[in-house]
Order: structure tokens, then C-alpha cells, then sequence
């Protein structure tokens, strides 16, 4: 049996070019999994729609609140509108495509913002309770028991309907319907670390227990806290759209898909555009959200990447001829 050697300075059948991108760089596409097609189409997703609401003063043709009754319900180019507004206006003659872009800024900033919170709160939370565990695990795992029994949109509309509605509510209300996940998440995590080896020695070594809570347990579960804030951020997307569809998230005149659905609802059958570009745009962007979450989270599970899993053959380092 004859093995050929493949490196760059042989000759042969089997010789291969050399890479033509550094090491570096392919160790880090296969670390982020760039190379896969969740995240490329996800991350390209989501980057054009954060884009969009960074820079849509300059983006928008017209002001989101501009309102002109000569120009009202016209159509989008190419059934009988015109470039000055391509995706038609609304009762109010006002331009559709610079609502859906000033209501991507709004969206988006409100389920970035909820978010964020929901993961410090939660993940915070959920490494307290899980590592003192007690009366504290007990009491906090009651509420988030208690929390989970109720039905959240009633409990949402029912808070939003006795205080004022208002940006800061809304997020509150969009924080107390995801910390919980992170909360249960970490608990769960930190219950199975707790008792590995690393933990055990650094008490040993006489760590405190916050060091070994946010310094040797903490960065372990990290990795699943930002999977599921992609799925998170989806799921958040829908709820605003919902509490502002119902009348009960953004306020007008700042523009909100959901908004903008209840406005077109009642023009649904003369004038489709109102409801099909807000509509839309929700579905790509929380399509967008949950294929970068999915593939972030193979990429995140070794189970799921292939490396050293089960049922994934290693690829040989040579190719070998077999002898006739």
C-alpha cells in the first residue's frame, strides 16, 4: 500500500494548491460557522434591518409623519404609482416605505432594548438561584412558576391597559415576558456545573463564592444565554407588533408595524399595500432572527457542529491507493 503525500511542494495526481486564505482566517469562519448558510442569510437579515433603523433619516424619502391628502391610498410602482412614493401611502397620504424604515428603528430598538435586559436580569438570576439554591431557589422559582401559569398576552394588555402607554412600559412589559427563559435556562446550568471538577478545585483553592460564581461558572452558560436571545428577539418582535396592532404598544405618530397592520386593516380590500409591506417586513425580519438563532446555535453545540461527535467520520488527512 503506497501513501502520497498531499503538502504543497509534491507533484502528482494527488497534490493539492496551496490554501489561498491565511489560517487564521479559516479558524475563524469555522469557529463563528460564517460558512454556514443560517447565518450568512440570518446575519445578512438582521445587519440590513439594524442598518435600516441606524440610518433611516437618511434612508427614508419622506418624514414618517408627512402627510399630504392629494396624494392619499396611491398605489405602489408598477400597478399605477410613481417612484415619488414606491410602496403607495396610506389614508394620510403618507409614504409607506419611510414608515416601514423609521419602523424598523422603532421595533427593533424596543426588542434589542427588552432584550438585554431580559438576559442581564435573567441570567444574573438564574446563576444566583442555582448556586445558593435553598429558600432563595424555592421563592424565585415559585414566581417564575406563578409567571409562566399566566397567559402573557392577556397579563400584557391588561398592564399596558391600566398604566399610560409609553415606550418604557412597553419594554417592561416585553422584559417580564423573557426573563424568566433566561432565569430557568441558567439555573438548570449551573446545577449540573456546580459539582465538576474545576469548580470543585477552585474552592478548594479557597475562591470565593462570587468568584467561582461569575469567574468559573458564569462564561459556561453564556454561550446559551446568546442562543437564545436570537429566538428571544424574534418572538419579542411579534409580541410589540401585537400590543401596538392592538393599540396598546407604540403610540402615534412614531410608526410601528404592528401599527401600521391595525391602521391598513380597514383598507384591506382597496388598498393591500398598507397591510402586505408591514406584514412583510415582520415575517423577513423574524425569519432573518431565527435562522441566525439556529445556526448559531449548531454552531455553539459540538453535538450539533459534528466535531467530535458521534456519527461524523474524522476526513482523512491522505489519500491512499489501493493496490490492483
Amino acid at each position: 500500500m503506497r501513501v502520497e503525500s498531499q503538502s504543497a511542494g509534491m507533484s502528482g495526481p494527488l497534490a493539492i494548491a496551496p490554501a489561498t486564505r491565511p489560517s487564521w482566517w479559516r479558524a475563524v469562519r469555522r469557529r463563528l460557522g460564517l460558512g454556514r448558510r443560517g447565518v450568512g442569510a440570518g446575519g445578512v437579515v438582521l445587519v440590513m434591518v439594524v442598518l435600516t433603523g441606524l440610518f433611516a433619516p437618511w434612508l427614508a424619502p419622506h418624514g414618517y409623519d408627512d402627510q399630504d391628502l392629494v396624494e392619499a391610498l396611491k398605489p405602489p410602482v408598477g400597478v399605477g404609482g410613481t417612484w415619488s412614493n414606491p410602496l403607495g401611502t396610506d389614508a394620510l397620504g403618507r409614504d409607506i416605505l419611510s414608515r416601514i424604515i423609521y419602523g424598523a428603528r422603532t421595533s427593533l430598538l424596543l426588542s434589542l432594548s427588552a432584550v438585554l435586559v431580559a438576559a442581564a436580569v435573567g441570567v444574573v438570576i438564574g446563576l444566583v438561584t442555582g448556586y445558593v439554591g435553598g429558600t432563595v431557589d424555592a421563592a424565585i422559582m415559585a414566581i417564575v412558576e406563578v409567571q409562566l401559569s399566566l397567559p402573557y398576552l392577556l397579563f400584557a394588555i391588561a398592564f399596558m391597559a391600566l398604566l399610560q402607554p409609553s415606550l418604557t412600559t412597553l419594554v417592561v412589559v416585553l422584559v417580564l415576558r423573557s426573563w424568566v427563559v433566561y432565569a430557568q435556562l441558567v439555573r438548570v446550568a449551573v446545577l449540573s456545573m456546580r459539582r465538576r471538577e474545576f469548580v470543585t478545585v477552585a474552592i478548594a483553592l479557597g475562591a470565593s463564592d462570587w468568584r467561582v460564581l461569575f469567574r468559573h461558572i458564569a462564561p459556561n452558560v453564556l454561550a446559551s444565554a446568546l442562543v437564545v436571545s436570537s429566538f428571544q428577539l424574534a418572538e419579542l418582535i411579534i409580541v410589540e407588533s401585537s400590543l401596538s396592532f392592538l393599540g396598546l404598544g407604540v403610540q402615534p405618530p412614531l410608526p410601528s408595524w404592528g401599527s401600521m397592520l391595525s391602521q391598513g386593516r380597514e383598507y384591506i380590500s382597496s388598498a393591500w399595500w398598507l397591510v402586505f409591506f408591514p406584514g412583510f417586513a415582520i415575517i423577513v425580519t423574524v425569519l432573518g432572527a431565527n435562522l441566525f438563532g439556529d445556526a448559531v446555535r449548531d454552531v455553539m453545540d459540538p453535538r450539533l457542529r459534528g466535531v467530535g461527535g458521534p456519527g461524523r467520520r474524522a476526513r482523512p488527512a491522505h489519500r491512499e491507493e489501493t493496490p490492483r
